[in-house]
């Protein structure tokens, strides 16, 4: 017997992948194994950094907002990072223990503004030829041309599922 997937293609029932909520036809599943793997591949080449990519990301969203004109809050930030707050919160440990961030007083009483010291613009600084680096060695393995695609398709559907209230 034969199960029809959602591509079009047919997979016989019982094998692995085979219309699997967790396997080959699962989006989420497809999804976050890319991510898993380009997360580990920018890991690895910012390691001399002391960063992991997801650190260097929020270095460097917090220095845009700071251009922007003022430190941003950890809900501000958060939003730019398209993360939680619980997650942004947790993630801001080991980079304020390392001295690159510092927490303070936000705009009002009940806000909490997240500041790039000194030493994260240098740790920044620091890492971004490393970033640089990853982002050549991913293009040139995955060909312009596919990341130039899910940059596109990345930029069309991410404000679609962020401003679904099904998504939030």
């Amino acid at each position: 017997m034969r199960a029809a997937s959602t591509t079009g293609r047919s997979q016989s029932a019982g094998r692995p992948g085979a219309l699997d909520p967790a396997g080959a036809e699962c989006t989420c599943f497809k999804l976050r194994s890319l991510s898993r793997q380009v997360t580990r591949f920018y890991d690895r080449i910012l390691a001399p950094a002391g960063l992991k990519v997801t650190q260097y990301s929020v270095l460097g969203r917090t220095r845009a907002c700071m251009a922007a004109g003022r430190a941003p809050t950890v809900s501000e930030l958060a939003e730019a990072l398209n993360t939680d707050r619980t997650t942004l919160t947790r993630n801001l440990g080991p980079l304020i223990d390392a001295g690159w961030l510092k927490v303070g007083d936000g705009p009002d009483a009940r806000s909490k503004a997240v500041s790039l010291t000194p030493a994260g613009e240098a740790a920044l600084r620091h890492a971004r030829g490393m970033w640089r680096e990853a982002e050549r060695r991913l293009r040139e393995t995955a060909a312009d041309s596919d990341i130039d695609q899910l940059h596109t398709l990345i930029d069309r559907l991410l404000p679609r599922l962020t401003h679904r209230s099904s998504f939030t």
